[in-house]
């Protein structure tokens, strides 16, 4: 497809949204078909008539109907192999976050964080596998790597999205897995003013866990749409409010290990349990300008702005099982060799009132300019991308004594039953006279002494903050000509430069009691009604307002390591130059592209090593980096079977860049005195373990072919099969670091400079290979009597194969589920009722967790099902015209998501529940 075949495919249907199709298409409808993307001919009434004269009925369809539609006609006119995603109307994306409708796509599966499907696995490949892009042009990222968070995107200022599986040659933000392109409004496309109205309530059915927290929330927005009446200028702003809560029922157990009771029984016991009650309140605000000028035909401008700022105000209150207290454990089932239930004997235990607030602030600025003669198009792209994120994490601890001056209980837990467990026991969580501020469990702290063992119990809380931002800015030319050839219908190349930044920190601190060692009593004006955990068996817990006792002054802080706070802070830099030609040929029977990109990177980091010796903590602030060309050929390629039938083929080497944290300076390193005059490496006294500023990207060859067929209104049929032989694969491994920059003290004089520290490298490589089946049947296929109703269903399964050296095991791919299901089933008629329900499955996958402080940990996420459902009214016939109602209804069965260890789905880590939410309002369109 040519630069202005993809110019025309953006123009989606926005206008209107409906999509209009001949009953019998004669040859001129199918020529129009094929030429223009079904996204033009969306808001277009079917008006023509064949050389006979015969009157062609004329189908105008709306809502999900219609946004499917132009979806697969989008999919069908692509010269890649895509998906596809269409708004009903403004505002109006058929789920309630783009995230979601995302993951409806074929191939496509959410991560769930907090109960929001906020990142997105393309093929089963992670998140930090995927580029995501605004109108065209790459977006940062607020995670600490390179996924980006969809829910930072508000769905009302979405008009659609186009996820590529297979690239081209000018697609400058290609992946491994795959690129997600959103787009926003464009004026120019409608052709009278427009205001478009939108406000839902929402609730959640699990109420106030906490009794501080809120359970009701709303979704508001608005958009303006204007031209002027010569239609060359055209101007478009959004706004879009959320406040949506979430409330969520949480158990993390520490982990497992091996242990023999007095009766001689073995297993695997659990090593202490965790239960929460978790209410977050998110707040986010979402702006959108578009500016749009086309003084003739030959020339077009458009200036975009994009702003939301997030933030998620978090309170957790639950119980610390801290099992390493326990005077003994009695094993009382062991099933196969995980003690399935037992006992710890005298175990202290501690309340826990904690906070987190996250704070994102997303940007982006986009200029575009396109001059069009007979023979040449010509364009020039601006673009400024710019994400900043704050979050802060607060432990609060309540004991019953310092030490073991408490009182310990006996606790017994069952695994495998209610929320993953149930504990028994008679302790009393609820008596303010019983509990107060301050440590019993030996977390650590400032005071600590090697004689005090666990008992060093001067940590009453903690505090994690880690800050995150990211900068792009980037240029793009281009330019095309159009030939005559007879079989090359054009010729686009150009050029791309980004420089991208990306900055973090995180630090952790100690908070101690200005009165320790003594307790101190909760102020009773900071005393709420009590927390219930019941779902774990423990009644009520004593609940305060842990925000306002944070602030109240009668902490001090103390840094827990200078070790951590300096390598935990580090920044990248990346210099990025995209060289490109493309041709476009078209045949009677072939249509496609191929050509080439050429990449150079320069890439840097600058960090900190740090290490302790016995002269206390030694620093070295250090810049390293590397630079490298990569070529990257590519062919689509779609061969015509008939009118309603094509087979694609694509080929393509593709690059993925690594995840930022790999790739940083800092590293922590460890010296041991006692080898300061070995020669030989495996000896040196240097070790440690960091990033690796010299990681190159993971580099694939990706094969796919594709059969699609297209029948009826709205009706298709796809099966896709491909695979990606890996050239490369990030892992840990032993990398030589040299350390000379490192001031030791002069009494301490190493023969050696270098050591081997762990850190990321690059791999053998592997494969993932899979095959995906995608249907669209409206079933007015089999019987006019259900015209009414339709179904679209995909499935898709993948497989994967790595290996980080030649000699060591085979492994999985992070984030790939082999399964993964998708399917909705509607209904509409002609009076405006509409009414679907929708199910996403994916089978287990490896998952990120947090493990201690914000570091990162791989789990096993348990396979699950989400199903939604929403009905609507359109009152437009009956009563205001625009007017529309709805009822939606999201995680409709409360499935879990459940996180275990060790491939054994019964060793939970994490076991999550966040209830059903619904929603109840109105879009108005004038």
């Amino acid at each position: 497809m040519s630069k202005k075949q993809r110019k025309c495919a953006h123009a989606v249907s926005e206008e209107t949204n409906n999509f209009s199709l001949n009953v019998r298409r004669t040859a001129v409808s199918l020529a129009v078909a094929a030429a223009l993307p079904g996204a033009m001919l969306a808001p277009q009434a079917a008006v023509a008539q064949d050389n006979d004269e015969e009157v062609i009925e004329e189908i105008i369809t709306t809502g999900y109907r219609s946004s499917l539609m132009n979806s697969i006609s989008a999919k069908r006119n692509a010269s890649s192999i895509v998906e596809s995603i269409s708004a009903e109307d403004i505002g109006k994306l058929p789920d309630a976050s783009i995230g979601e409708s995302l993951a409806r796509l074929p191939g496509l599966a959410a991560q769930r964080f907090d109960g929001r499907a906020n990142k997105i696995s393309i093929r089963g490949l992670a998140p930090d596998f995927t580029t995501t892009m605004l109108n065209g042009r790459e977006l940062v990222s607020s995670d600490n790597n390179r996924a980006v968070e969809y829910d930072q995107f508000p769905s009302e200022l979405i008009t659609g999205a186009t996820v590529y599986k297979t690239p081209d040659a000018t697609l400058t933000a290609q992946a491994v897995g795959g690129t997600v392109d959103m787009q926003t409004i464009r004026p120019l496309n409608y052709k009278e003013p427009i205001l478009a109205v939108g406000l839902r309530g929402e609730l959640n059915d699990e109420g106030k866990l906490n009794s501080d927290t809120n359970d009701q929330g709303y979704r508001a927005n608005v958009a303006w749409i204007g031209q002027n009446d010569e239609g060359s200028l055209g101007w478009a702003v959004g706004y879009s409010r959320m406040e949506q809560p979430i409330q969520e029922q949480y158990i993390h157990f520490w982990g497992y290990s091996d242990v023999t009771d007095a009766d001689d029984q073995s297993g695997q016991f659990v090593d202490g349990i965790k239960p929460y009650v978790k209410s977050n309140e998110l707040t986010r605000d979402g702006v959108l300008g578009v500016l749009e000028f086309a003084p003739t035909d030959e020339l077009r401008a458009r200036f975009d702005v994009f702003y939301s700022k997030f933030a998620d105000d978090q309170t957790l209150r639950g119980a610390e099982i801290a099992g390493y207290t326990a005077g003994g454990r009695d094993i009382v089932s062991v099933d196969g060799t995980l003690v399935t239930q037992g006992t710890w004997n005298d175990l202290y235990t501690q309340n826990r009132n904690d906070f987190s607030d996250r704070d994102v602030e997303t940007r982006a600025l986009g200029f575009n300019v396109v001059y069009d003669t007979d023979d040449w198009s010509y364009e020039a792209d601006l673009s400024w991308s710019d994400a900043e994120r704050d979050y802060t994490a607060n432990e609060l601890y309540i004991s019953d004594g310092r030490g073991q001056s408490g009182s310990p209980n006996d606790y017994t837990y069952t695994l495998g039953v209610g929320n993953g467990v149930i504990l028994d026991t008679m302790a009393d969580f609820s008596d303010p006279s019983i509990w107060s501020l301050g440590d019993n469990l030996g977390w650590g702290g400032p005071l600590c002494t090697e004689a005090l063992g666990w008992q060093c119990d001067s940590q009453d809380g903690f505090r994690n903050t880690e800050t995150s931002s990211d900068d792009m800015t980037a240029i793009k030319l281009s330019a095309e000509r159009m030939l005559d050839d007879a079989w090359i219908t054009s010729v686009e190349f150009g050029m791309r430069y980004a420089a991208r930044e990306k900055g973090h920190t995180r630090r952790g601190e100690w908070l101690t009691l200005n009165d320790y060692p003594d307790l101190v009593s909760i102020p009773s004006q900071y005393i709420l009604g009590s927390t219930s955990l019941d779902f774990a068996g423990l009644g009520n817990i004593i609940s305060f307002d842990s925000r306002a006792i944070a602030n109240s002054g009668i902490y001090y802080e103390s840094p827990e390591s200078l070790v951590a706070q300096a390598t935990n802070t580090w920044s990248i830099d990346e210099d990025v130059f995209n060289f490109y030609i493309m041709a476009n040929f078209e045949t009677e029977n072939w249509s496609g592209n191929y050509g080439a990109q050429v990449v150079y990177t320069d890439q840097s980091s600058t960090g900190t090593q740090a290490g302790t010796t016995s002269e206390g903590v030694e620093y070295n602030l250090v810049t390293l980096g590397t630079d490298f060309w990569e070529l990257l050929p590519s062919l689509n390629a779609s061969y015509h079977i008939n009118d309603d039938m094509k087979l694609r083929f694509g080929v393509a080497r593709i690059l993925a860049r690594p995840r930022m944290e790999e790739m940083r300076a800092s590293s922590e390193f460890s010296f041991n005195e006692q080898n300061i005059d070995e020669t030989d490496l495996e000896d040196s006294p240097w070790g440690g373990n960091g990033g690796n500023p010299f990681l190159e990207p993971w580099m694939a060859w990706q094969f796919d072919v594709s059969l699609e067929t297209y029948f009826g209104n709205a009706g298709y049929a796809a099966l896709s099969v491909y695979h990606k032989e890996l050239e490369n694969y990030v892992y840990n491994k032993q990398v030589l670091i040299d350390f000379s920059g490192v001031d030791l003290p002069e009494i301490i004089d190493p023969v050696l400079d270098q050591g081997f520290v762990s850190a990321p490298d690059n791999g053998e490589g592997g494969w993932i290979r899979g095959v995906e089946l995608s249907a669209s049947l409206p079933f007015d296929l089999f019987s006019d009597g259900l015209r009414d109703f339709g179904v679209f269903l995909s499935a898709s399964y993948t497989d994967s194969e790595v290996q980080e050296t030649p000699d060591s095991p085979k492994l999985e791919l992070p984030g790939l589920s082999k399964t993964v299901l998708n399917g909705t089933i509607y209904y509409e008629n002609e009076a405006g009722f509409s009414a679907r329900v929708s199910a996403r499955h994916r089978d287990e996958y490896l998952a990120e967790a947090f493990a201690i402080g914000l570091s990162r940990q791989l789990t096993t996420a348990k396979a699950e099902t989400i199903v939604d459902a929403q009905i609507s009214w359109d009152v437009s016939d009956i009563w205001v015209d625009g007017l529309t109602f709805y009822l939606q209804g999201s995680n409709l069965t409360n499935e879990p998501f459940i996180q275990y260890l060790d491939g054994d789905s019964r060793k939970f880590r994490n076991y999550h529940t966040y209830g059903t939410s619904y929603m109840l309002g109105f879009n108005y369109r004038r």
